[in-house]
């Protein structure tokens, strides 16, 4: 298994993950035209033929076995630069009377574009029989090892929002008992929408004015915060990074968005540059392989599991087979990461 930057001829694996996601993945609507468009602007970014702020960078899993897309992963290296991305801020409101010797705290809801410029990890999705083998890890680690490595194209801070609470129909609590109220279309399409890119119609139809949480229902309450069962596992990897929940939530189905400074990320931090040695023979199979290394140009970037690190030299030796997955030769460097 190895990550590397999606080609522009996989769009028919693409929309067949793009079906596979489900409700509430915004960010790969099922629209053959969209995935074209999105593939061309990763294919361009990758190029390096856009403004470092400007590219969406997307990454595949693919099995080379089996020549098959096994999931996907994204990072957005400025969100809001051209259409407004919004949450909700969860905060409190005070009140109190003297003369009754009252005072009250209520939670509240104020619509926010405090993300604005920040980067964002996205996309991730990992077909069901490749939840195995720590591939889920392998999605999410190699994000960070392409920002250490090309960190200057990014700002101080990342975002990652996570899928919010269904029931077992498939339904928000939380977008049905406030989002379809302030919009004349079902979840789906406002999702639809949102994915599309056409997101203006979110601050053209929300209210302004805080929202008092005591007024909406006990299970959309629950949702503020929650994350969908699917997405617990890239949650929890998230905030083994470090990325932690700053009381943002998305405004369709309440789900939260985690954030932290690149610079203080795990795998930003303890990553590490050092030289290759290709050896001819096969490495012995592991249960769990420990390190995790990714190539140092963007346009032919890779990332994959190796079952040893750099020895006593600072060298890391790698067999014929792990050495033409990578793309490299003795004398490369690899990004290196012991996870």
């Amino acid at each position: 298994m190895r990550i590397r930057p999606i080609a522009r001829g996989d769009l028919d694996g693409l929309q067949r993950l793009a079906r596979e996601t489900g409700v509430g993945f915004t960010s790969l609507p099922d629209n053959r035209d969209f995935l074209a468009g999105k593939i061309e602007s990763a294919a361009r970014a990758f190029e390096e033929r856009v403004p470092a702020e400007e590219r969406l960078y997307f990454f595949v899993l693919e099995d080379d076995e089996r020549g098959e897309l096994a999931g996907c992963c994204a990072i957005e290296a400025q969100v809001g630069r051209e259409v407004p991305f919004y949450h909700y801020r969860v905060g409190t409101l005070a009140h109190s009377s003297v003369q009754l010797d009252l005072h009250r705290t209520i939670d509240t809801l104020f619509l926010s574009s405090d993300h604005t410029g920040d980067a964002e990890v996205a996309s991730l999705y990992l077909r069901p029989e490749y939840r195995r083998h720590r591939n889920g890890a392998l999605l999410s680690k190699a994000r960070w090892l392409f920002m250490a490595q090309f960190r200057s194209g990014f700002p101080d801070k990342v975002l990652a929002e996570m899928r919010g609470k269904f029931d077992a129909n498939g339904i928000s609590p939380f977008w049905q008992c406030l989002g379809s109220h302030f919009f004349p279309m079902d979840f789906n399409e406002a999702d639809r929408l949102t994915g599309l890119g056409q997101k203006s119609f979110i601050g053209e139809l929300m209210p302004k004015f805080p929202i008092y949480t005591p007024f909406l229902t006990e299970e959309a309450r629950a949702c503020i915060g929650a994350v969908h069962d699917d997405t617990r596992p890239a949650l929890e990897m998230l905030k083994k990074e470090g990325l932690r929940w700053e009381g943002y939530i998305d405004i369709f189905d309440g789900g939260p968005t985690v954030e932290a400074y690149i610079d203080d990320v795990r795998a930003v931090r303890h990553s590490r540059l050092c030289p290759v040695e290709v050896a001819g023979s096969e490495p012995e199979a592991t249960e769990r392989p420990a390190w995790l290394v990714a190539t140092t140009e963007m346009a032919d970037f890779r990332a994959a599991w190796v079952g040893r690190g750099p020895g006593a030299d600072g060298t890391l030796t790698l067999s014929d087979t792990e050495a033409r997955r990578l793309g490299v030769t003795t004398g490369d460097s690899l990004r290196v990461l012991e996870t």
